[in-house]
């Protein structure tokens, strides 16, 4: 008797290999961003896409604020075309970070996002700035 977790074979190891090394292209952790923050290494600019109302009620200390509707080529002109952006929203309930991700992409952006947004860097300790 199987379970539903082992009913479907795991995938082979070159397989595994390849899907979670393109994961990594895609994504972050509230670990890694942290502690580039914390070391001074960050070499990308942090962008928490949620309203403003809630950034301002507390987010996290280096990002800025654009709303994921208004990321646009006059927002991001001040940063060369090979900056990678980080994008975070509230959580994984969210999905303002997908939605910022596609807008970056078309603009030709380097993007990935922080999984777990700011539930995910409460979940691990981290402080928000107001």
């Amino acid at each position: 008797m199987t379970s539903a977790v082992s009913r479907i074979p795991a995938a082979d190891s070159e397989s595994a290999l390849q899907h979670f090394e393109q994961l990594l292209r895609f994504e972050t952790d509230c670990w890694d961003v942290h502690h580039a923050l914390s070391n001074e290494r960050q070499d990308f600019v942090l962008v928490d896409v949620r309203g403003n109302e809630l950034f301002d009620a507390g987010h996290i200390e280096g990002a800025i604020n654009i709303p994921h509707p208004r990321l646009n080529e006059k927002r991001l002109k001040e940063y060369s075309m090979e900056t990678l952006f980080i994008v975070y929203c509230a959580g994984p309930h969210c999905n303002g970070t997908e939605k910022a991700a596609i807008r970056l992409a078309k603009l030709g952006r380097p993007v990935k996002k922080m999984i777990g947004g700011v539930t995910g860097w409460i979940d691990e300790g981290f402080e928000l700035a107001i």
